[in-house]
């Protein structure tokens, strides 16, 4: 039993590993890609399309403190009334 459970894990595995082919995308025969934005100088390429903005997948940001430094008074930080 254990072999068969093997066998068919790797099965699977196997299977789904071949989902994820990477061809060139296209559009469907007889369709365009979308009309090109009105101030662009050129259609965008499929790549471009597909490509995530940068507000979308911002850069990180691994800047470390390298030493304590003090905070600057800050003029609008006020305490609540009453």
């Amino acid at each position: 039993m254990p072999a068969l459970s093997l066998a068919l894990t790797l099965g699977v595995a196997l299977s789904l590993s071949a989902c994820g082919g990477r061809v060139k995308l296209k559009p469907y025969q007889g369709a365009s890609l979308p009309v090109k934005p009105e101030e662009a100088l050129k259609p965008p390429t499929v790549d471009e399309m597909i490509a995530p903005s940068p507000q979308a997948r911002p850069k990180r940001s691994d800047e470390l403190l390298t030493k304590s430094e003090e905070r600057r008074d800050d003029k609008f930080d006020l305490p609540p009334k009453g």
